[in-house]
């Protein structure tokens, strides 16, 4: 099983010809809405892969709650564990322009109440993955990761948005996913390469280190040796939500017993299809649209053990 403890948003989706500057006004046609919030798009991506999946978080009482809810349901995601509050549910104000480039506003709402205790010991322990985000209050992410590590379960975090990690954390992780500036901020340093923070949060850490790099794939340092992972061609409408896309079904690859190389290698396929379409969750793949799509993107190839 995946358990997911994250953010829920409301997706207030804008198509412009360019994102505006400072002091720039903007206008477009229309907005569409669609749900998200990194740990409920990670959560939706993964269970549209196969996986058995559990999201835990909150929304609020307000007309946005029902409606999320409903679709991270409809994506197949199990959602009891997920509360109301009185705070309003997270608001996303995403601008998209026409080279699928965006910039987002986030209010978070209801996602700064949600807490690790609200998942229980039992859900915890062999045959769990637990993965979390950067969205929610920092501490409550970190103290889940590690009483989930000490009862034995998989851990996965997701350093988005970029942020400090204590050591003890980085200690209770299996698997460490981020970005270039996120990989950054996990080591405490900038470094010339992401190869070489990657390096580094492996040999001090013990975990396996995955630095995503946009169009130029991914790279993976871990146990099993140094991976590159080269990307899906594709021709972007959004990137809003390909990170996502990518984080969900790599953890649901590997709950499902799955190898790294091949996990990464449908991360990267999903990733790279949730680029043609407009959205986080509405672009996600399902598990047939990976598979038929593998052949079209190079499988990871090992650089050095």
């Amino acid at each position: 099983m995946l358990l997911v403890l994250g953010s829920i948003n409301a997706d207030l989706l804008f198509r412009v010809k360019a994102l505006p500057r400072p002091g720039e006004t903007v206008l477009c046609p229309e907005y569409a809405f669609a749900p998200g919030g990194k740990g409920a798009n990670q959560a939706a991506a993964a269970a549209k892969a196969g996986a058995e999946v559990r999201f835990v978080g909150n929304v609020g009482a307000d007309a946005y709650g029902p409606v999320v809810r409903e679709l991270l349901r409809d994506a197949g995601v199990e959602v009891s564990g997920l509360g109301t509050v009185d705070r309003p549910t997270a608001i996303a104000v995403i601008g998209v322009d026409e080279r699928g480039e965006n910039a987002i506003i986030v209010a978070s709402g209801a996602n700064l109440e949600t807490r690790a205790a609200q998942v229980p010991d039992r859900m915890l322990g062999v045959g769990t993955t637990v993965l979390c985000q950067n969205e929610i209050r920092p501490e409550e992410s970190f103290a889940l990761l590690r009483r989930a590590r000490a009862r034995g379960a998989r851990t996965i975090l997701n350093l988005a948005p970029a942020g400090p990690v204590p050591e003890a954390v980085l200690e209770a992780l299996d698997i460490l996913v981020v970005n270039e500036i996120e990989a950054a901020a996990a080591a405490g340093h900038e470094a010339a390469e992401p190869e070489t923070l990657a390096r580094e949060l492996h040999a001090r850490f013990g975990l396996t280190c995955v630095v995503t790099l946009g169009p130029r794939g991914a790279l993976t340092v871990g146990s099993e040796g140094t991976l590159r992972i080269p990307p899906l061609a594709v021709e972007p409408v959004d990137t809003t939500g390909a990170g996502d896309a990518f984080v969900g079904v790599l953890a649901a690859f590997l709950d499902r017993g799955t190898s790294l190389a091949d996990s990464l290698h449908r991360a990267t396929v999903a990733a790279g299809l949730a680029c043609e379409q407009v959205g986080a969750q509405t672009a996600q793949p399902r598990d047939a649209e990976i598979e038929a799509r593998l052949s079209d993107c190079p499988p990871p190839t090992l650089l050095r053990e």
